[in-house]
């Protein structure tokens, strides 16, 4: 069954009615085809209505939705062959980010995302998308792999946070994430970053320093989440909604601040409405960039990257 939002309730009931009449008919073999027509103009508009209005509290919430397409989900849909690579040949592999050689449309690139999980199990064993510093480790060793063979590479982001266990920090969770963001840098193939869902700090930005930074429409960007920001000035979570506001972490955000590179637009609804969709897209605009990186030379491209991150906080009176 679909999952329905606080704010999509006012959708269900209207959606729930257009089944049980749908099944009426059927079931009855009486034509109620204007009825069902007048009540799905009804929900588009009034989800046209609700979407189109959102605060960013609500996208927050979108992003975190359960059943939002992931990593593996990505690969599945866009990938013609995926072959998965595993460890960081010191400590252990990290479930929680998944990385490995794909070919998408007769382009083969490195692909390295990061993965929560469906259900209870999947969760634990991956941590709920919570990256250890051997899955950093890992990522770089994936990273450096495809520029010894000149492929470029795409990080799908999402995750709360790295994880920040005790056993985490004892092998070197703030080196790992560091290091990858000095070597990202430095890299001569192309780099393409997308937020595919949450995007929470230095977890995320581990694995986001790139040529071109995205951002799906319904997802958000920042050093930290509006529920540890309320706690942190409020001493209490309840003061999440005006936290999110006040951080403004949402793609429009993002993109106003010039901290990202472009916005990849949804379904109407979100993405969890219609995955396909959702993969072609993704897919398109992948193909795209890749492309247009591939046509400036490698020198330039490392230039231009430092040059976009450096100028970011920057202001000019």
């Amino acid at each position: 069954m679909r999952t329905y939002l606080d704010f999509e309730k006012p959708m269900a009931e209207l959606e729930r009615k257009l089944e049980e009449m749908k099944t009426l008919a059927k079931e009855n073999n009486v034509d109620f085809s204007d009825a069902i027509s007048l009540l799905e103009g009804n929900i588009t508009n009034l989800r046209k209505e609700i979407f189109e209005n959102l605060t960013r509290w609500q996208r927050v919430q979108l992003s975190r939705h359960p059943d939002r397409p992931y990593t593996l989900d990505y690969i599945e849909l866009i990938c013609d062959e995926f072959i998965e690579l595993h460890g960081d040949r010191q400590v252990r592999d990290d479930p929680a980010i998944i990385g490995g050689l794909a070919n998408v449309g007769g382009q083969s690139f490195m692909l390295i995302g990061q993965q929560k999980g469906r259900n209870t199990k999947q969760r634990q064993h991956r941590n709920f998308g919570m990256p250890n510093p051997e899955g950093y480790r890992k990522a770089l060793r994936l990273m450096k792999l495809a520029e010894k063979f000149n492929k470029p590479i795409v990080t799908l982001i999402d995750t709360p946070g790295a994880f920040p266990g005790m056993e985490a920090e004892e092998r070197g969770q703030g080196e790992a994430i560091a290091r990858n963001l000095k070597e990202m840098f430095m890299l001569k193939v192309p780099v393409i970053c997308i937020v595919i869902g949450e995007g929470a700090s230095g977890g995320a930005l581990g694995i986001a320093i790139g040529d071109r930074v995205l951002m799906l429409e319904n997802t958000w960007y920042s050093v930290i989440s509006p529920e540890n920001c309320s706690a942190i000035l409020w001493r209490s979570w309840d003061f999440k909604e005006q936290a999110a506001e006040a951080m403004k972490i949402t793609a429009k955000d993002m993109k106003k601040n010039k901290l990202i590179d472009g916005i990849i637009s949804e379904p109407l609804g979100g993405a969890h409405l219609d995955h396909n969709w959702m993969a072609e897209e993704l897919k398109r605009v992948i193909l795209e960039n890749i492309k247009e990186l591939a046509a400036i030379g490698d020198q330039d491209r490392i230039d231009q990257r430092i040059d976009k991150f450096c100028a970011m906080g920057v202001v000019v009176e």
